[in-house]
């Protein structure tokens, strides 16, 4: 389950939806998805290299890189 913070509804560990998950610059992994409660705030989380393959490999986000 990939979650994150979402700033207009100041909740953490909230659920993302339709995560994927990219690289950054420095080679990090990060996950983009919209808010699951709000549904419309955009929403970012850093993820390690093994949370962000587990999540790939479960179907839980799609690979962006």
């Amino acid at each position: 389950m990939v979650e994150g913070y979402c700033v207009v509804c100041k909740k953490k560990g909230v659920k993302m939806k339709d995560p994927v998950i990219g690289k950054t610059s420095r080679g990090g992994f990060m996950a983009k998805g919209t808010c699951s409660s709000c549904n419309k705030t955009k929403m970012c989380a850093m993820m390690s290299k093994d949370n962000a393959e587990k999540a790939i490999k479960s179907g839980e986000a799609k690979k962006g890189y």
